[in-house]
């Protein structure tokens, strides 16, 4: 019997060990010497949990913030967006079990419709994202 594909709940709980690590060539934003962050699913998706109702985070912010709540230089770009993405698809994933838009992670809040991630996602309508952004800003 084959093996079942994860759920996008279940990778986004896989354990991971989160890293820093010191540049020996410059990568997203980090130059050599430098200290990179390699975050873990769960940090990034408590990152964007915790973003106010209303409020919104650019990517670039959200790398910046965790980079400095881990007293790092940057976060590394590839693994973060993995992560977003992450996060996102077990939020759908827990809209269509029928959990309310408040108890998921608001993705929104850092994915846009214009972000390549946004056309990745299993929505409906990548503007779906802009939509939910424009309710929450009133």
């Amino acid at each position: 019997m084959p093996k079942s594909k994860p759920t996008a709940k279940e990778k986004l709980h896989r354990k991971k060990e989160i890293k820093t690590v010191v540049m020996d060539k410059a990568y997203g934003g980090i130059a050599v010497g430098e200290t990179m962050l390699v975050a873990t699913p769960l940090i990034v998706d408590s990152y964007i949990r915790k973003i106010p109702y209303g409020e919104t985070r650019t990517i670039p912010d959200m790398r910046a913030e965790l980079a400095a709540d881990y007293k790092c230089d940057g976060t590394c770009p590839m693994s973060t967006s993995i992560f977003i993405r992450m996060s996102a698809e077990a939020a759908l994933e827990d809209l269509d079990a029928g959990l309310d838009e408040t108890e998921i992670a608001p993705f929104w809040r850092v994915i846009t419709s214009k972000d390549k991630m946004a056309k990745k996602l299993n929505l409906p309508d990548p503007t779906w994202l802009d939509d939910r952004r424009a309710m929450e800003m009133g």
